[in-house]
């Protein structure tokens, strides 16, 4: 398949410029979801169901793309490509056959669903097919200290994401709805840990890739869960008088 550079380019800006205006959406209103959801939110699916579906897309895609893609005769190009793809993969494959599974969440909004589903369909083709069809790598990429500094944000992040998780899944018991305040991990300096090792994970492989589809992402990323971390934050202050002082929203130490 050849580089379609120009729907690389679209998607890329839109990524960018929808992240910006969700940004401005989110400090004007809570995304409707968890204990942000409303009464009158509309149908909604089970939180294990919503994010199987919602996730495995960006899984799928890259998959397929990745199967489709034959490596032309005495070319070592794609390994590299496939390596990194695979790496973006791995994020999905914990997202849509482990997290979603594991989860103890609320019913998550069918619409919500539907748009992450699309954010995720697109956002798997562009990264996907950039990285098989587009980009270009030096034989010694594997050397490289930006890359391997990125690849150690992410898998940083990555770590720091599944811990967090693991830790806001054991704060309940079962069938309880009470919040409780998280210790742990990254929770000890931030409320929103699991936004935060999102967060590093997507800026190191940005890093790693050094693309405009993988900054798109990275920024996208920020702007999407960064106002959460913020929002989660103010209601746990707002729910617990001893919540601990020092603890940031997102950033630990600074914000």
């Amino acid at each position: 398949m050849e580089c379609r550079e120009t729907a690389v380019s679209y998607l890329s800006w839109a990524l960018i410029v929808g992240g910006v205006v969700y940004l401005w959406h989110q400090t004007r209103n809570h995304t409707e979801y968890g204990r942000y959801l409303k009464p009158a939110a509309g149908r909604c699916c089970s939180a294990r169901l919503g994010w199987f579906l919602q996730e495995v897309p960006a899984f799928l895609l890259p998959l397929l793309l990745l199967l489709l893609t034959e490596e032309p005769e005495g070319s070592g190009h794609l390994t590299s490509r496939t390596l990194l793809l695979c790496t973006f993969m791995l994020h999905y494959i914990h997202r849509s056959f482990i997290y979603a599974f594991l989860t103890r969440g609320r019913p998550v909004p069918l619409l919500i669903v539907l748009y992450a589903a699309i954010f995720c369909s697109l956002n798997g083709f562009l990264q996907g097919h950039h990285l098989l069809h587009c980009i270009q790598f030096e034989d010694a990429w594997l050397t490289d200290a930006r890359r391997a500094a990125g690849f150690l944000l992410f898998v940083t992040g990555f770590a720091i994401n599944i811990h967090s998780d693991h830790i806001l899944r054991n704060l309940r018991k079962p069938g309880e709805i009470v919040y409780k305040i998280p210790y742990g991990g990254m929770f000890e300096f931030v409320s929103g840990a699991n936004f935060f090792g999102e967060i590093v994970e997507w800026c190191g492989y940005a890093v790693t890739v050094w693309s405009l589809p993988t900054f798109a992402f990275a920024f996208f990323t920020v702007c999407s869960i960064g106002p959460r971390a913020y929002q989660h934050h103010r209601d746990y202050q707002q729910r617990f008088e001893d919540y601990p002082r020092s603890r940031k929203a997102l950033i630990p130490f600074i914000l």
